[in-house]
């Protein structure tokens, strides 16, 4: 069996100063703006496999992200 390669994430700067990150072909960061316009941080805009969010809408999908998975918190195992 062989293993495919996990995609790894891209940092791509266009001549105009567009900074665009891609993962898997699609607009993608969870670490920030996935694209700045012309460099212009004023003008950022947040993406998430390649689906466009407000700011306030990727800081909610990504604080869903920390913490443990449910079968890994030992408050719901010592419960069974």
């Amino acid at each position: 069996m062989t293993k495919t390669p996990f995609p790894q994430s891209r940092k791509l700067t266009k001549a105009d100063g567009t900074i665009m990150h891609i993962w898997d072909g699609k607009i993608h960061n969870w670490e920030g703006p996935a694209l700045i316009p012309e460099g212009n941080n004023k003008k950022r805009e947040y993406y998430l496999y390649g689906i466009k969010f407000t700011e306030k809408e990727w800081k909610e999908r990504k604080k869903q992200l920390t913490g443990l998975p449910f079968y890994k918190n030992s408050a719901i195992k010592s419960r069974t």
